[in-house]
Parts: C-alpha cells; sequence; structure tokens
C-alpha cells in the first residue's frame, strides 16, 4: 500500500455536526412554539395571546436548546423505558413500638 492511500484526509464541514436551528431554537422546538401560539389566536382571537405564547415559546425553545439540542428526543424515549431499580434509595421500614411497662 502506498504512503498517500495511508495519509488520506477527509475534510469535514462545521455545518454537518451544527443541529438545525430556526431563530436559534432547535426547529421542532420552533414548530411546537409556532403551532401552540397559533392554536392560541386561533382559540380565543386574540392575537396579543398569540404572539406573547410564541415569543415565550421562542425564548424558552432557545434557551433548551443551548442547554441540550436532543431533549425532545430523550424525553419521547424515557416513556418506553422502565424505571430503573435504584439501590441507594432507602426503603421504607415499619418500626414497631413495644411497651414494657413495670405494671403489666
Amino acid at each position: 500500500m502506498s504512503r498517500s492511500a495511508e495519509r488520506r484526509a477527509n475534510s469535514v464541514f462545521k455545518a454537518m455536526n451544527r443541529p438545525l436551528t430556526v431563530l436559534g431554537a432547535e426547529r421542532r422546538l420552533f414548530f411546537v412554539a409556532l403551532i401552540s401560539g397559533g392554536a392560541i389566536f386561533s382559540l380565543l382571537h386574540s392575537l396579543f395571546g398569540g404572539s406573547c405564547l410564541f415569543i415565550v415559546g421562542v425564548v424558552i425553545a432557545r434557551i433548551v436548546t443551548k442547554h441540550d439540542v436532543e431533549i425532545l428526543r430523550v424525553l419521547f424515549n424515557s416513556t418506553k423505558f422502565r424505571r430503573r431499580y435504584d439501590s441507594m434509595k432507602p426503603d421504607a421500614m415499619q418500626i414497631r413500638f413495644a411497651r414494657h411497662d413495670a405494671q403489666g
């Protein structure tokens, strides 16, 4: 095998490893904020209420996206698996008091 074949380098682009975002929020969270704002607008006929809910939703989505991009995937998958036993969790014990009186 030739020396050039062993030292082959592939370029990696930053855009391929970044999450897809809209206004700094992960796109699924942005869509949830958009739909919830639109639902409030449709149900309550309040442009102000729908706009406020959308803006608050996008701000929260941006904070969540900075913290963890895959939070929705983790939350949805957590319902599929049962909880594991925690060995450090103390078990509830029953304590019985026995009276030993001198009269009895």
